[in-house]
């Protein structure tokens, strides 16, 4: 018997279903209606609901909730610094049954490697892991990448079963100006799904954007800027990250009107904060505890996302559909107490089902050995530009100031928080090595280094003291990669990440409970940000504005060029 004549006969009830969820109610995303419902599934679709089943496996769920499985629409796996195996294993869950992936950040370390990493990775996980073509390796020429993938590098990958179509396109200008390189991707993917990333677009420019037939943004910081770009046919993917914080800026347009146009995004989240926290059940716990309609956020977490994307099967609980389900405690408090991923209940023994996959790029960190006097800034006339960091976003503003000399050396200015920040190219390729200062840590003493630094992933240190500097991007090359922190000469906290510089090795469990402590030896050295490190992982993004820098030197990113 056929796997479809299955589904019928269960369906119709001449045959009990696989598995019936009994006792308990559904979230009917159609009317906004709770309904009390067996449901039937038979494999890995749902094959009944609003009638009474039998079933091989019955489970009872009595006072509990049904709602479709939630879609992470955008997100970058390494940043929660884990394996794709370990992500699955940390996230799915949470309820979170589908992620959308662009795995841009190893493939500007690896190139295609990389992405051959994460496609095998999704051949294996139990979360349904999709992945987006990473548009813009390198992201901008601003910058030293250990990869280029043009386009006929990703072709290849175009008609594999989990690739969508191509990820976010975030060099802009590249497109508003007709860059041939961009039009090339843009060009050979018109017929297919194209990500956005367009921070503060707007206007004519934003026009012309999306006359590429780029689809969806999730760099929207405020509800105007979400609002233009909606009207203008956008999907608006609601963000909320370790670092950037978008969902209460944009909880007014979460209305049940706006909700088939817009999704929901973690874009980048560690495990901690997943710990902590949660994941897309923490944004909807969080979107409701602040007055948006249940139906609206929902929606925008599994049906509405799933339309954005061209995944037809799912993010409804209804027949015919797949199996993605979480049953919850209630919608408000959306405690997953019971997942199912195409119709497989998600256990320690599922995931002991998956095949390992072999990591790679276990030795990508090149960096030359770097000295105190190489972080020296020498003095110049008039005013410093300085990156502006503002906590819970990745926009940094552009400074200026006049800062205390000593002898023929700029130095750091404590006392307006001013640190200094250096940018050392890790790839192997020309050994550069930037200066300048930023504004915003609250650091007073020692250094934070790593060499997750989007998008190029290059070593990107913060501090006070030269010599702590020196010591902390040294021993990221010793130890393959990852977070340090000094103080003082001495190496006080540290996570190594050897898979490309970017994850760890170890269960998500080891990652989460280091990070503790590296987050205590962080605020040991005064910093006022609630997470420091990817803060600093996004002070090299030359793509997004206005004050950034790279391992070529200080990037006006308004201009899109180098400073001096």
């Amino acid at each position: 018997m056929t796997d479809l004549e299955r589904r019928i006969d269960q369906g119709t009830g001449r045959a009990p279903a696989d598995i019936v969820l009994k006792g308990g109610r559904f979230f009917d995303l159609v009317t906004g209606e709770l309904v009390a419902s067996d449901i039937a599934i038979c494999g890995e679709t749902i094959i009944g609901t609003v009638e009474g089943y039998e079933g091989r496996e019955v489970i009872d769920i009595t006072d509990k909730i049904v709602v479709p499985g939630f879609i992470d629409t955008h997100l970058h796996i390494e940043s929660s610094l884990v394996t794709p195996h370990e992500f699955d294993r940390c996230v799915l869950p949470y309820g979170v049954t589908t992620v959308i992936c662009d795995p841009h950040e190893i493939a500007n370390v690896l190139g295609t490697e990389g992405i051959q990493f994460f496609l095998d990775s999704a051949e294996e996980t139990i979360m349904d892991i999709r992945v987006q073509l990473s548009s813009c390796v390198p992201a901008t020429h601003l910058e030293t990448s250990g990869a280029d993938l043009p386009i006929e590098r990703l072709l290849p990958f175009r008609n594999h079963p989990k690739v969508i179509g191509l990820a976010e396109f975030m060099n802009f200008p590249g497109v508003i100006h007709k860059d041939p390189i961009c039009l090339a991707k843009l060009d050979a993917f018109q017929d297919g799904h194209i990500d956005g990333h367009a921070p503060l677009l707007s206007g004519r420019d934003l026009n012309g954007y999306l006359s590429a037939r780029i689809r969806t943004d999730h760099e929207c910081t405020t509800a105007a800027e979400a609002m233009e770009k909606i009207r203008k046919g956008m999907h608006i993917l609601v963000r909320e990250g370790s670092v950037s914080k978008d969902l209460h800026a944009l909880m007014s347009i979460l209305t049940e009107r706006l909700s088939p146009f817009l999704a929901l995004c973690t874009d980048d989240r560690n495990p901690l904060d997943i710990a902590e926290q949660g994941h897309l059940d923490y944004m909807i716990r969080e979107a409701i505890k602040n007055g948006v309609e249940p139906i609206a956020v929902y929606r925008a977490a599994s049906i509405s996302a799933a339309r954005a994307f061209g995944l037809r099967d799912r993010g409804l609980v209804a027949p015919g559909w797949r199996a993605d389900l979480v049953v919850v405690d209630s919608l408000e408090n959306c405690k997953a107490e019971m997942v199912f991923s195409a119709g497989r209940r998600v256990t320690d023994a599922l995931f002991a089902t998956r095949k390992d996959v072999a990591p790679v790029g276990l030795d990508s960190v090149k960096a030359r050995v770097v000295k105190a006097a190489d972080f020296g800034v020498p003095v110049a006339e008039g005013e410093t530009p300085v990156i502006g960091v503002m906590p819970g976003k990745i926009i940094t503003e552009h400074r200026r100031y006049r800062l205390p000399t000593s002898g023929n050396q700029t130095s750091v200015d404590l006392d307006n928080d001013i640190i200094k920040v250096a940018v050392i190219e890790r790839h192997g390729k020309n050994g550069n090595h930037a200066n300048g200062f930023v504004q915003g840590f609250g650091l007073k003493k020692g250094a934070i280094a790593s060499t997750v630094g989007h998008d190029s992933h290059n070593i990107c240190v913060v501090g006070v003291s030269e010599e702590d500097m020196a010591l902390a991007a040294n021993r990221l090359g010793e130890i393959k990669g990852g977070f340090v922190v000094v103080e003082d000469g001495k190496v006080t906290g540290e996570i190594p990440l050897p898979v490309a510089g970017l994850m760890s090795l170890e269960p998500y469990e080891s990652v989460r409970d280091t990070l503790h402590s590296l987050r205590k030896a962080a605020y040991a050295l005064g910093t006022t940000l609630e997470e420091p490190f990817l803060q600093v992982a996004f002070l090299p993004l030359p793509v997004i504005p206005h004050l950034k820098i790279s391992d070529k030197g200080m990037v006006d990113v308004d201009k899109f060029c180098l400073i001096g």
